[in-house]
């Protein structure tokens, strides 16, 4: 069990189906012995999203906080579990506003993202009640069959036994401002692996979200790409809102650079990034084009060590968080 970890969306930094494209755009069956993930009913009845949406005031998202979070668990034994391995599959994002020029998005290791596009709409803050406490992860909306899928990380689902209550995503959430509408969820989807055991290399999870004012979520603000079983060490982007110092929660962060293998302990991808607690869950892109805000998921911000704070670690994408996308985008919304 590795110690001295954090996971981004609690942890203050020591001092967090069917198949809808596949690759190459021709239509082809779901791969075999994909392990179905763990379901869970959330706000799934009007009577409760309406209490859900009523209870998160502007005040009680302006107070949700990161909180400690417990040592991520990988399976037991020398020889940790590893995210299965299937055929390359790709779905592309939903058609965005803005230009046509290709521009790649810059590299950074925790800047502000200021151009906007989609990718600006499309993340944004997740609130959650855990354990009596309110808090905060981050999401994004993603192309799907049911324009209603929320991608984010395990813990950002679950937690210590138990699903988080009150769960909602926002869009494009900026310094208080909620200019997309707050997003109940009805299901609650993570691999089996996180709802056993919490294991590390497979903290990924989805939401589906009931439509609001009649509209389906990436009718309203688009959908990033999503990807699974590619090869590692490509560039990719990662965006978040971190809420521990030095940040506050109240603006999309980025960082940019070329992943690579956790040198420690798990099977996940490692990016050079300084975002902190409450980037969890947000989206790791490849393909970022600058002058939309494009691009194609393919890892979740997940957990960083202590010892090595200027790094990040978010899970291979691999046949078990693919289960994860279908079974959610395969979901009725309600």
């Amino acid at each position: 069990m590795p110690r001295n970890v954090t996971l981004l969306s609690f942890a203050v930094l020591a001092a967090g189906g069917a198949v809808l494209f596949p690759s190459g755009g021709a239509q082809a069956s779901a791969p075999p012995e994909r392990p179905k993930p763990v379901q869970h009913a959330a706000a799934d009845t009007s009577a409760e999203r309406r209490q859900v949406m009523t209870y998160w005031t502007a005040n009680r998202m302006k107070t949700a906080e990161p909180l400690d979070a417990p040592t991520p668990r990988q399976s037991a034994g020398l020889s940790a579990e590893e995210p299965a391995k299937g055929s390359p599959w790709t779905a592309p994002p939903s058609a965005g506003r803005g230009g046509m020029e290709t521009r790649a998005a810059r590299t950074s290791s925790g800047a502000a993202w200021t151009r906007g596009g989609a990718v600006a709409r499309t993340t944004g803050r997740i609130f959650f009640t855990t354990q009596g406490r309110n808090a905060s992860c981050s999401g994004t909306a993603v192309t799907s069959a049911n324009k209603s899928v929320v991608m984010t990380a395990g813990h950002c689902v679950k937690m210590n036994g138990a699903f988080h209550t009150n769960w909602v995503f926002v869009p494009g959430y900026a310094n208080g401002n909620r200019p997309y509408g707050t997003w109940a969820a009805t299901r609650l989807l993570t691999t089996q692996q996180w709802n056993a055991r919490e294991d590390i290399n497979f903290d990924v999870a989805a939401a589906v979200v009931a439509p609001l004012d009649g509209k389906a979520l990436t009718d309203v603000v688009g959908g990033q790409g999503v990807a699974f079983n590619q090869p590692r060490g490509r560039q990719m982007h990662a965006f978040g809102y971190p809420a521990a110092p030095p940040y506050d929660g109240a603006r999309l962060i980025y960082c940019g650079g070329r992943t690579f293998d956790d040198p420690f302990t798990s099977d996940d991808l490692g990016l050079t990034c300084d975002m902190t607690g409450g980037s969890s869950g947000g989206p790791w892109l490849l393909n970022v084009n600058e002058s939309t805000g494009l691009g194609t998921q393919n890892s979740v911000n997940s957990f960083k060590y202590n010892f090595a704070p200027n790094w990040m670690f978010g899970p291979y994408f691999g046949n078990e968080a693919q289960s994860v996308y279908q079974s959610a985008q395969n979901a009725g919304a309600l």
